[in-house]
């Protein structure tokens, strides 16, 4: 589902030499853009940080198929923003991976950590159904004995039962994330 009333700004920044940027990917302080060598009609500017030069184009990306941009003029509106994404932090910086397509309108940030949380519950499960499966299998090709089968679906009940518990949990906590989003909550749609 679209939503037309999201606006969005869909024109970069442009950048020139001489204004001062931010580039949380370098650190947190202000930077000063300057020609790439001595073409000042030139499309790409640099940063210099100590012994280190970093390019990028006039709009602010690093590469032209970027989603988007790594500079930010220096104001404090982009300064409040940039704090506000990097927790306010201003000693410490996170690594941004970012998987968002260019026409994305809302990100939401996760952190490594709950991610793999995510996915090792989610591996777990995966495996849990595919033993199941197999168990199922074996009943079926009468290679367990009966008394067996009894102990076995005892055990399989249990272990559905815990796993349902813990996905539900894990999709509770992802539910209350997406209904801050245009999504809203997995299942109410």
């Amino acid at each position: 589902m679209i939503d037309n009333h999201i606006k969005t700004n869909s024109t970069l920044a442009t950048f020139k030499a001489g204004d001062a940027v931010l580039c949380p990917s370098i650190g947190n302080s202000s930077y000063t853009l300057y020609p790439n060598g001595s073409d000042k009609d030139s499309t790409r500017l640099i940063i210099r940080d100590g012994d280190s030069s970093y390019g990028f184009y006039r709009d602010g990306r690093i590469f032209p198929n970027d989603a988007l941009p790594s500079l930010f003029h220096d104001t404090k509106a982009n300064r409040q923003a940039i704090a506000t994404l990097y927790s306010g932090s201003h000693t410490s910086q996170r690594k941004v991976i970012d998987t968002t397509e260019a026409d994305d309108k809302e990100v939401i940030v996760i952190s490594s950590h709950d991610l793999s949380d995510i996915a090792c519950d989610m591996e777990s499960a995966a495996v849990v159904i595919s033993d199941i499966g197999k168990l199922l299998a074996l009943i079926h090709y009468e290679k367990i004995e009966p008394h067996t089968v009894i102990s076995m679906a005892r055990l399989t009940h249990d272990t559905t039962e815990a796993w349902y518990d813990l996905l539900q949990s894990q999709l509770g906590s992802i539910s209350k994330t997406l209904a801050m989003t245009s999504y809203g909550k997995e299942g109410s749609q």
